[in-house]
Protein backbone atom coordinates (compact mmCIF):
# COMPACT_ATOMS: atom_id res chain seq x y z
CA UNK A 1 0.00 0.00 0.00
CA UNK A 2 2.78 2.42 1.46
CA UNK A 3 4.45 1.71 -2.33
CA UNK A 4 1.66 2.48 -4.33
CA UNK A 5 1.60 5.84 -2.27
CA UNK A 6 4.43 6.78 -3.40
CA UNK A 7 4.20 5.95 -6.40
CA UNK A 8 1.24 7.74 -6.95
CA UNK A 9 2.60 10.83 -5.14
CA UNK A 10 5.98 10.16 -8.01
CA UNK A 11 3.49 10.30 -10.35
CA UNK A 12 1.34 13.64 -9.84
CA UNK A 13 4.91 15.08 -8.98
CA UNK A 14 6.28 14.14 -12.46
CA UNK A 15 2.95 16.24 -14.09
CA UNK A 16 2.84 19.22 -11.48
CA UNK A 17 6.51 19.78 -12.71
CA UNK A 18 5.62 19.18 -16.58
CA UNK A 19 3.07 21.75 -16.07
CA UNK A 20 4.82 24.29 -14.08
CA UNK A 21 7.23 23.78 -17.16
CA UNK A 22 4.73 24.28 -19.56
CA UNK A 23 3.42 27.33 -17.98
CA UNK A 24 6.81 28.67 -17.41
CA UNK A 25 7.17 28.25 -21.24
CA UNK A 26 3.82 30.12 -22.01
CA UNK A 27 4.54 32.87 -20.06
CA UNK A 28 7.84 33.48 -21.51
CA UNK A 29 6.58 33.27 -24.57
CA UNK A 30 3.51 35.88 -24.24
CA UNK A 31 6.27 38.44 -22.15
CA UNK A 32 8.30 38.36 -25.32
CA UNK A 33 5.71 39.03 -27.89
CA UNK A 34 4.66 41.86 -25.95
CA UNK A 35 8.17 43.16 -25.97
CA UNK A 36 8.86 46.40 -28.41
CA UNK A 37 11.38 45.70 -31.00
CA UNK A 38 12.79 48.95 -30.84
CA UNK A 39 15.55 50.26 -33.37
CA UNK A 40 16.70 53.96 -33.51
CA UNK A 41 14.78 55.95 -35.88
CA UNK A 42 17.32 58.49 -37.98
CA UNK A 43 16.97 62.01 -37.14
CA UNK A 44 13.88 63.64 -39.18
CA UNK A 45 13.06 67.39 -40.00
CA UNK A 46 10.29 69.35 -40.61
CA UNK A 47 9.07 69.28 -44.37
CA UNK A 48 9.74 73.18 -45.94
CA UNK A 49 7.63 73.78 -48.84
CA UNK A 50 9.88 76.52 -50.76
CA UNK A 51 8.30 79.34 -52.55
CA UNK A 52 8.64 79.37 -56.13
CA UNK A 53 11.26 81.59 -57.96
CA UNK A 54 10.26 85.16 -59.51
CA UNK A 55 11.86 88.65 -59.41
CA UNK A 56 10.93 91.83 -58.99
CA UNK A 57 12.62 95.58 -59.26
CA UNK A 58 13.05 97.25 -56.66
CA UNK A 59 13.85 100.91 -57.04
CA UNK A 60 13.20 102.85 -54.06
CA UNK A 61 17.01 102.90 -52.96
CA UNK A 62 18.96 106.98 -54.06
CA UNK A 63 22.21 105.09 -54.75
CA UNK A 64 21.23 101.97 -56.18
CA UNK A 65 18.77 99.41 -57.67
CA UNK A 66 18.01 95.12 -58.05
CA UNK A 67 15.42 92.92 -58.34
CA UNK A 68 14.44 90.91 -55.55
CA UNK A 69 11.71 87.66 -54.64
CA UNK A 70 8.18 88.44 -55.11
CA UNK A 71 7.65 87.23 -51.76
CA UNK A 72 10.23 89.38 -50.14
CA UNK A 73 9.26 92.68 -48.76
CA UNK A 74 11.55 95.77 -48.06
CA UNK A 75 11.19 98.76 -45.46
CA UNK A 76 13.84 101.29 -44.61
CA UNK A 77 15.64 100.39 -42.16
CA UNK A 78 14.03 102.10 -38.60
CA UNK A 79 16.62 101.53 -36.22
CA UNK A 80 18.65 104.07 -34.61
CA UNK A 81 21.80 103.68 -36.75
CA UNK A 82 20.15 103.95 -39.77
CA UNK A 83 20.89 105.67 -42.80
CA UNK A 84 20.09 106.73 -45.92
CA UNK A 85 19.96 103.58 -48.30
CA UNK A 86 20.10 101.07 -45.61
CA UNK A 87 16.58 98.57 -45.81
CA UNK A 88 15.94 95.46 -44.53
CA UNK A 89 14.63 92.55 -47.14
CA UNK A 90 11.83 90.55 -45.27
CA UNK A 91 11.35 86.79 -45.97
CA UNK A 92 7.83 86.17 -44.06
CA UNK A 93 7.53 82.76 -45.32
CA UNK A 94 11.07 81.86 -44.21
CA UNK A 95 11.29 83.82 -41.44
CA UNK A 96 14.61 85.67 -42.26
CA UNK A 97 15.77 89.30 -42.74
CA UNK A 98 18.26 90.75 -44.94
CA UNK A 99 19.46 93.36 -43.75
CA UNK A 100 21.36 95.94 -46.17
CA UNK A 101 23.69 98.86 -45.48
CA UNK A 102 24.79 101.85 -47.76
CA UNK A 103 27.92 103.42 -47.19
CA UNK A 104 29.54 106.38 -49.36
CA UNK A 105 33.23 105.68 -50.15
CA UNK A 106 36.11 108.54 -49.80
CA UNK A 107 39.50 107.17 -49.29
CA UNK A 108 38.08 104.59 -47.16
CA UNK A 109 37.11 101.69 -49.01
CA UNK A 110 40.01 99.30 -47.18
CA UNK A 111 38.15 100.17 -43.85
CA UNK A 112 34.68 98.75 -45.61
CA UNK A 113 36.23 95.88 -46.65
CA UNK A 114 37.87 95.16 -42.98
CA UNK A 115 34.69 95.84 -41.80
CA UNK A 116 33.09 93.56 -43.47
CA UNK A 117 35.62 90.33 -43.11
CA UNK A 118 35.39 91.22 -39.42
CA UNK A 119 31.34 91.20 -39.40
CA UNK A 120 31.46 87.62 -41.31
CA UNK A 121 34.33 86.21 -39.00
CA UNK A 122 32.36 87.18 -35.64
CA UNK A 123 30.99 83.89 -36.39
CA UNK A 124 33.70 81.77 -36.60
CA UNK A 125 33.15 80.22 -33.01
CA UNK A 126 30.47 78.23 -33.93
CA UNK A 127 31.02 77.81 -37.79
CA UNK A 128 32.31 75.02 -38.93
CA UNK A 129 34.01 76.65 -42.25
CA UNK A 130 33.85 80.07 -43.48
CA UNK A 131 34.01 80.24 -47.60
CA UNK A 132 34.79 83.23 -49.57
CA UNK A 133 33.49 83.86 -53.34
CA UNK A 134 34.33 86.81 -55.36
CA UNK A 135 31.96 87.86 -58.02
CA UNK A 136 32.66 90.87 -60.65
CA UNK A 137 28.80 91.43 -62.77
CA UNK A 138 29.60 94.45 -64.27
CA UNK A 139 32.74 97.25 -64.52
CA UNK A 140 31.32 98.76 -61.28
CA UNK A 141 29.56 95.89 -59.75
CA UNK A 142 31.46 93.57 -57.97
CA UNK A 143 32.27 91.99 -54.26
CA UNK A 144 32.42 89.30 -52.64
CA UNK A 145 30.28 86.73 -50.50
CA UNK A 146 31.05 84.89 -47.30
CA UNK A 147 29.06 81.27 -46.56
CA UNK A 148 29.41 80.61 -43.28
CA UNK A 149 28.82 76.97 -42.56
CA UNK A 150 27.84 75.80 -38.83
CA UNK A 151 24.47 74.26 -36.82
CA UNK A 152 23.91 77.03 -35.11
CA UNK A 153 25.33 79.86 -37.15
CA UNK A 154 23.30 82.79 -37.02
CA UNK A 155 24.06 84.63 -40.32
CA UNK A 156 24.88 81.89 -43.07
CA UNK A 157 25.41 84.36 -46.17
CA UNK A 158 26.80 87.59 -46.38
CA UNK A 159 28.00 90.38 -49.17
CA UNK A 160 29.01 93.40 -50.66
CA UNK A 161 29.04 94.91 -53.14
CA UNK A 162 31.16 98.37 -54.29
CA UNK A 163 31.82 100.30 -57.47
CA UNK A 164 35.29 100.27 -55.56
CA UNK A 165 35.68 104.23 -56.15
CA UNK A 166 31.98 105.77 -55.17
CA UNK A 167 29.35 102.97 -53.48
CA UNK A 168 29.53 100.13 -50.90
CA UNK A 169 26.35 97.69 -49.73
CA UNK A 170 27.08 95.48 -47.20
CA UNK A 171 24.32 92.62 -46.90
CA UNK A 172 23.86 90.18 -43.92
CA UNK A 173 21.65 87.34 -43.96
CA UNK A 174 19.77 86.50 -40.29
CA UNK A 175 17.02 83.61 -39.46
CA UNK A 176 14.51 85.28 -36.94
CA UNK A 177 14.87 81.62 -34.86
CA UNK A 178 17.33 79.70 -33.33
CA UNK A 179 19.47 78.31 -36.25
CA UNK A 180 19.61 74.49 -36.99
CA UNK A 181 21.24 75.16 -40.08
CA UNK A 182 21.17 71.02 -40.66
CA UNK A 183 17.46 71.02 -41.06
CA UNK A 184 17.06 74.35 -42.57
CA UNK A 185 19.82 73.77 -45.27
CA UNK A 186 16.84 73.86 -48.45
CA UNK A 187 16.34 77.01 -47.17
CA UNK A 188 20.24 78.75 -46.97
CA UNK A 189 20.02 77.19 -50.77
CA UNK A 190 17.07 78.91 -52.05
CA UNK A 191 17.65 82.08 -50.31
CA UNK A 192 21.37 81.42 -51.48
CA UNK A 193 19.75 81.37 -55.27
CA UNK A 194 17.64 85.26 -54.56
CA UNK A 195 20.89 86.70 -53.34
CA UNK A 196 22.89 85.50 -56.30
CA UNK A 197 20.10 86.77 -58.57
CA UNK A 198 20.45 90.13 -56.67
CA UNK A 199 23.37 90.74 -57.39
CA UNK A 200 23.77 89.81 -60.58
CA UNK A 201 20.73 92.27 -61.18
CA UNK A 202 22.46 94.93 -59.00
CA UNK A 203 23.47 98.70 -60.33
CA UNK A 204 24.22 101.69 -59.40
CA UNK A 205 22.04 105.11 -59.96
CA UNK A 206 24.63 106.76 -62.15
CA UNK A 207 22.96 110.31 -61.17
CA UNK A 208 23.94 109.88 -57.79
CA UNK A 209 27.21 107.90 -58.12
CA UNK A 210 29.12 110.88 -57.03
CA UNK A 211 27.36 113.17 -55.24
CA UNK A 212 26.18 111.04 -52.51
Amino acid sequence: MTGDIESLLGLKLKYASKLLSLLFSFLLLMFSACEENYTPKPRGYFRIDLPAKSYQLFDDAIHYSFEYSVNAQIEKDQSNTAAVDWFTVHYPQLHADLYLSYKQIDSNLPLFLEDARTMAFKHLPKANSISDSVFHIAADVSGLFYFINGKGVASPIQFYVTDSTHNFVRAALYFNFRPNNDSISPVIQHLKADLLHMVESFKWKKSTAVKG
